[in-house]
């Protein structure tokens, strides 16, 4: 393990941080005066100066990045943008408890969505921008665009982006992974500027459709109202929503696919075809369920779509409180929770892909207890999935199985009742934001004990780097040289 690359490499992407932080500022002279200017100068500077000093240990290194330098500067570096995340909300005084404003940055990075702020509206617009620029920065990853902006990475950056980017991006990008990650970025830019100004035509204040085309886009759910997107009590604004909400739990390597023309190819894409599938089947359901809530199908159908597409994609709006649905509508959509979206895409979640891979190796297996001679392969589209995939799909499966339970004892074992503790723990895992119950879409979790908040904490980040990422680093022969 080279210590001094790691320090380098965490010092770099906290000036990156700190360069993002920045751009507070022009918020704060713009509407907030005086105390949001301080806040955002200290804050920059101290992570700035951070950064600068952790460069500096490791300055002199050189050495090649091995699979384990990225592990860990993959996962110390989520925590460590969480921590200083949190700076601007404890100057600005948005909390007085450092732990709040911990689990507040840790939701933003992961774009989990879970908050512990109370009154969203009478914050400053500058701390409003930043919960909602953290969001953006980890919606497609802090260190894709790590990787993007360092050409010095070199082969290191591979391993970077495999402990970073959920789930397999198998989907015709650019060989060179700089490349890759500046192309991701630059999709993903544009279909933020085009929610902007979506959002704008349709009457959105440009600081308001700013702030929720960056959570929107990053599928994080942070909104700059109280009542999120219900605030607006709009049928064009609920569809624009409805629509990205969509498009980001796409794999953003078929977008790729699509720019080189290759249409077919993007529709015939088998992750694809299952998670629109699954949208729709789930929108229609939904809409039936809760047919006796509303005047006709049509509205109902608008406020399940939005409902559905927030849970899928795990970005956590709100139109309307779910919490309310029937028994099999709430049902339906933590098992949405926990599937997610499509692998390589915003979303979190177990992801559509590892679903597909689960059922066809479940299907083979069933059909050999009568056929025990016959040979299968796994397959998803035109491609054979190789059986060590197979076993690493499986084995994630059980430890977030596992991690639920556990997590789910935890959060009992604090005082939460079984469905706020459970749906807590699902909401975090899989980083959506709201659960059922006291962390319901109307509700936050400020009455949530601070060990409580700092152990759902560690579990977005844990879901955000989907497991092993983070786990491995509790393995004591990991950090042996």
């Amino acid at each position: 393990m080279n210590y001094r690359t790691i320090a380098k490499l965490l010092g770099l992407l906290l000036i990156g941080i700190s360069i993002f932080m920045a751009t507070s500022v022009i918020f704060a002279v713009w509407s907030d005066g005086t105390r949001s200017i301080i806040t955002f100068v200290i804050s920059t500077l101290v992570t700035f100066a951070a950064g600068s000093a952790l460069y500096l240990v490791g300055r002199k290194e050189k050495g090649t990045i091995h699979a384990r330098e990225a592990v860990a500067v993959v996962t110390l570096g989520w925590f460590a943008v969480s921590f200083f995340g949190a700076i601007p909300f404890m100057i600005d005084g948005t909390f007085t408890n450092p732990v709040d404003a911990f689990f507040e940055s840790a939701s933003g990075f992961t774009t989990t969505g879970s908050s512990v702020m109370t009154d969203i509206e009478s914050s400053s617009k500058s701390v409003l921008y930043w919960r909602s620029l953290t969001q953006w920065l980890g919606g497609m990853g802090i260190i894709v665009l790590f990787i993007a902006i360092l050409p010095q990475l070199g082969v290191g950056a591979r391993h970077l982006f495999k402990s970073e980017v959920p789930g397999p991006i198998t989907e015709g990008l650019k060989p060179k992974l700089k490349h890759t990650s500046s192309t991701l970025w630059k999709i993903y830019i544009g279909f933020t500027a085009a929610l902007l100004g979506s959002l704008m035509l349709a009457g959105v204040d440009f600081f308001d459709a700013l702030c929720h085309a960056l959570t929107c886009m990053a599928t994080g759910g942070f909104s700059t109202k109280n009542a999120s997107i219900a605030h607006y009590n709009s049928t064009a604004i609920d569809i624009i929503m409805t629509v990205f909400m969509l498009f980001a739990g796409i794999n953003f390597g078929l977008y790729y696919v699509l720019t080189r023309k290759r249409v077919r190819e993007f529709f015939a894409n088998t992750e694809f075809k299952v998670y629109i599938a699954i949208n729709l089947v789930a929108m229609l359901l939904i809409a039936v369920s809760i047919l006796e809530r509303y005047p006709d199908f049509l509205t109902a159908l608008r406020y399940a779509s939005f409902q559905t597409l927030a849970v899928s994609t795990t970005t956590g709006f709100a139109t309307d409180n779910f919490d309310l649905y029937p028994s099999f509508a709430k049902i339906l959509m933590v098992a949405l929770m926990c599937v997610g979206g499509c692998a390589g895409s915003t979303a979190g979640g177990m992801k559509i892909s590892r679903l597909v891979i689960v059922i066809k190796a479940a299907y083979n297996e069933i059909y050999k207890a009568f056929h025990p001679h016959a040979v299968f392969s796994v397959k998803v589209g035109n491609q054979a999935i190789e059986d060590s995939v197979i076993r690493s799909v499986l084995v994630f499966f059980g430890v977030f199985v596992l991690s639920f339970v556990a997590g789910t004892l935890v959060m009992s074992a604090i005082g939460l009742d079984m469905v706020t503790a459970a749906t807590s723990v699902v909401a975090t895992l899989a980083n959506i934001g709201p659960g059922l119950g006291k962390v319901g879409a109307i509700e936050n979790y400020a009455f949530v004990p601070w060990g409580g908040k700092l152990f759902l904490s560690f579990l977005m980040i844990l879901g955000r780097l989907e497991l092993f990422t983070v786990l491995v680093l509790l393995i004591p022969d990991f950090w042996r040289r």
